[in-house]
C-alpha cells in the first residue's frame, strides 16, 4: 500500500513566507529556507512553496529563494504561482525544484500543461485548483489568486488537467482556506473519484483527525500550512496519530 503524503504548505510573498484566511489579511510567517529545513527534519515528505508576490524583482526575488531551499532540502519540492510558460516552468526546474505548479496560466492556456508535460515529464507538473462551492456539490473554479470567478467546473476541469499531461492534482477549498474547520470532503471525493492522478487535499486542515478524513474520501497527499507555521501540530504527532488510526505514512524515527 502506498504511503499517504504530509506536505508543508509556504505561501512565498517578496521572499517571505505569509499565511492569511481565505487567501486574506496576509502575515509573515518566516524565512522559506529556513522553514523548509525545519518541516523536512520533522518528516515532511514534500514541500511545496506557492509565489504570491507580483513585485517586478518577483524572478530575481525567486531564483534567491528557490536556489537556498534547494541548498538545504533533500524531499522533492514544488513551485508554484505566476508560472505563464514553458520556459519559466524549465527556468524554476533549473532553479532547483522538483515539481511546478499551474494555476492560471493553465486555465486561460490549457496546452500549457501538455507542453510542460513534455518537456519536464508528467511527474514534474502539478496543475492546482482553487474551488469554491456554489451550490451544494458544485464547486467553481476561480483563479489570480482565487479574486476572479471563471464559472468552471471544478471537477470537469480537474479531468481535463489530468487527460492534457498533469500528474497530481492540488486541490484548495476557497471556502475552508485558513479556517482550520477541516478540509472540503466532499470536493476532495467528487474529483479524486474522477480522477487517476494524486490528488493533494488543501484547505481548512486543523487538526489530525481532518487530515485522517481526507485520506479516507480519496486524497492521496495532504497539504497544510497555519497549522505547521504557527506550531499547532507537530508532523512527527501527526504523523504517529494517522498510523495509529491504520493509514499508512512513512516515518523516520530518528527525527
Amino acid at each position: 500500500m502506498l504511503t499517504k503524503r504530509i506536505i508543508p504548505c509556504l505561501d512565498v510573498k517578496d521572499g517571505r513566507v505569509v499565511k492569511g484566511i481565505r487567501f486574506k489579511n496576509l502575515v509573515d510567517a518566516g524565512d522559506p529556507a529556513e522553514l523548509a529545513a525545519t518541516y523536512m527534519n520533522e518528516g515532511a515528505d514534500e514541500l511545496v512553496f506557492l509565489d504570491i508576490s507580483a513585485s517586478c524583482e518577483r524572478r530575481q526575488t525567486m531564483r534567491e529563494w528557490v536556489k537556498k531551499t534547494a541548498e538545504r532540502l533533500f524531499i522533492p519540492f514544488t513551485v508554484g504561482g505566476g508560472v505563464c510558460s514553458v520556459e519559466e516552468a524549465r527556468e524554476i526546474i533549473e532553479m532547483g525544484s522538483d515539481k511546478i505548479s499551474l494555476n492560471t496560466s493553465a486555465v486561460q492556456n490549457p496546452d500549457i500543461i501538455t507542453d510542460c508535460a513534455r518537456l519536464l515529464g508528467r511527474q514534474a507538473v502539478v496543475v492546482a485548483i482553487d474551488a469554491a462551492e456554489k451550490e451544494p456539490g458544485k464547486w467553481k473554479v476561480y483563479i489570480h489568486g482565487g479574486n476572479t470567478a471563471t464559472g468552471i467546473d471544478a471537477v470537469e476541469w480537474a479531468r481535463e488537467a489530468e487527460s492534457r499531461g498533469c500528474g497530481e492534482i492540488l486541490l484548495t477549498s476557497m471556502d475552508r482556506d485558513g479556517t482550520r474547520d477541516g478540509y472540503d470532503l466532499d470536493l476532495i471525493e467528487a474529483v479524486s473519484s474522477q480522477v487517476g492522478v494524486p490528488v493533494i487535499a488543501s484547505g481548512g486542515a486543523g487538526k489530525a483527525h481532518h487530515i485522517a478524513e481526507a485520506f479516507r474520501r480519496g486524497a492521496e497527499a495532504a497539504l497544510a500550512a497555519s497549522i505547521f507555521h504557527y506550531g499547532t501540530l507537530r508532523i512527527k504527532t501527526l504523523k504517529a496519530a494517522l498510523q495509529s488510526q491504520g493509514i499508512p505514512v512513512r516515518r523516520d524515527e530518528e527525527k
